[in-house]
């Protein structure tokens, strides 16, 4: 590669890593990533979140550090100035860093970015404009197909205002300097609602059978149960839950069709060949799975923890377009894109460059992991300022705040076939994950899996062992 390349970020935020249509999803329907995928992309198809809520799984992917490394365990604890993070590197190294959207990533957005777009306050979405709600008591995130402006085209939230202004600084650059865009939208992350013609262009009819909480066996984490409780959705019925399951595939629809506006944006002006496209997710969605609405910070089914990943090169990178089966996790994005951009960044970090997969599918990580939770002396990792009886997320963090057990500290150590799940609090979870791919059945007492359970056990010993810190690159003088 002979001249630095442009990099787009495009990350929505809770999108479920099996809602896609080139992976086999009849319901989904993403016809742009598809196009993109055959024409000169790579998309995982087992790609994983180091933490299945927003901020420590940012954290994670903009330094290449887990959520323990540094601490980085809570929505309330973002980067501070002085850590690592791939915006910083790329602006220092010469890139002109635009960044619209949410943040949930750094306090230091000055030394990350060049320009920071907000939309404007009468463009709110759904969390901060509730009048959707029915009354407080209502945490069903459901909202269902929002009715636009008169003589508007789009409805027209703070997603709609970055989407059109990149599409302008795209269209207007000129500079000699690289261009990274940082476009990190809300949708699909609940309250589930979108306009036409996005509402119903999901075929009902052909939705996935939803993980009913009826299924599940005894040994899921006691936190599950007790969301399920005071979400109060118990007595919803299917006909409820597929028109809820349907408003988010079809906020995805809507996404995808705002990536291929950015797409045909870097086409039209001459920039699409020497960009490098990162499409990801922070972490996935329950969207009716096990009985539940969005997540919980310390459960670890692949609908929390799997998420799309799908990476277009600079052309002139020799690629085989197509789907990669192997585990990789979002750690690996930072190395990626620091080889991508020749830079070698001056700290400790432990993704691993996805590059090598552009050709081929070889294997890249034996096992994955994901951790959340806390200790029972860390009442400020459990997001006080949401304990109201009201606020959306009560249900979730009323637990977190009232019992350090269901809140317990855990890590997810995820392999080919099975996932192990050490917990502090609780006892461990162990599935197969090729007879229950579901999750449904917890075997950690099986006779039948003892070998299986101790080798998870030694694999994220190991990786607790490797990852547990970093010594900083720079000693310190002392005083002699």
């Amino acid at each position: 590669m002979t001249r630095s390349p442009h990099f787009v970020f495009f990350i929505p935020d809770q999108w479920r890593g099996d809602v896609i249509g080139h992976l086999g999803n009849p319901s989904a329907r993403t016809p742009h990533l598809d196009r993109l995928v055959d024409e000169g992309a790579i998309s995982f198809r087992h790609a994983f979140c180091q933490n299945p809520v927003c901020t420590p799984s940012r954290c994670s992917f903009m330094t290449g550090w887990y959520p323990h490394t540094k601490g980085h365990r809570t929505m309330d604890h973002l980067l501070k100035k002085e850590e690592p993070c791939l915006l910083h590197y790329l602006k220092q190294a010469g890139w002109q860093v635009w960044w619209g959207g949410k943040n949930d990533l750094t306090r230091d957005v000055a030394g990350a970015c060049h320009i920071r777009h907000h939309a404007e306050p009468a463009h709110a979405n759904l969390h901060v404009d509730q009048s959707w709600r029915p009354s407080q008591e209502d945490y069903s995130f459901y909202v269902g197909r929002l009715a636009k402006n008169a003589g508007e085209d789009i409805y027209l939230d703070a997603d709609w205002c970055h989407v059109l202004e990149a599409e302008q600084v795209i269209a207007n650059h000129s500079s000699d300097k690289p261009l990274c865009l940082f476009l990190t939208l809300e949708y699909p992350h609940p309250p589930y609602g979108v306009e036409e013609p996005y509402y119903n262009s999901i075929p009902r009819e052909t939705m996935p059978t939803r993980v009913s909480p009826d299924s599940l066996s005894e040994g899921k984490p006691m936190i599950q149960a007790a969301i399920r409780q005071r979400q109060n959705l118990e007595d919803r019925d299917e006909a409820w839950w597929t028109e809820l399951r349907a408003t988010y595939y079809g906020m995805c629809s809507r996404v995808d069709d705002q990536f291929g506006r950015i797409v045909d944006a870097l086409r039209k002006a001459g920039l699409y060949d020497d960009t490098a496209l990162f499409f990801f997710s922070d972490h996935g969605d329950y969207t009716g799975d096990y009985g539940l609405v969005e997540k919980a910070q310390n459960l670890f089914e692949d609908c929390l923890t799997r998420v799309p990943l799908i990476i277009k090169p600079p052309a002139s990178i020799n690629i085989r377009p197509g789907i990669r089966t192997g585990l990789v996790e979002l750690v690996d994005i930072p190395s990626t894109v620091y080889d991508l951009a020749g830079l070698t960044p001056p700290y400790t970090h432990f993704g691993r460059s996805l590059v090598p997969q552009f050709l081929n599918d070889v294997p890249h990580r034996d096992a994955v992991f994901c951790e959340g939770g806390r200790l029972e002396r860390e009442p400020h990792c459990a997001e006080l300022s949401a304990n109201i009886p009201g606020n959306l997320y009560w249900p979730r963090v009323s637990i977190q705040n009232e019992s350090a057990a269901a809140h317990g500290k855990a890590f997810m150590c995820r392999t080919a076939r099975y996932k192990y799940v050490w917990r502090l609090t609780e006892p461990d979870e162990f599935y197969d994950l090729e007879k229950d791919p579901y999750e449904r059945h917890n075997r950690i007492g099986n006779p039948a899996y003892e070998l299986e359970i101790k080798k998870h056990r030694d694999e994220l010993l190991s990786f607790l062992g490797q990852t547990a810190d970093v010594v900083p690159w720079t000693p310190d003088a002392r005083d002699s």
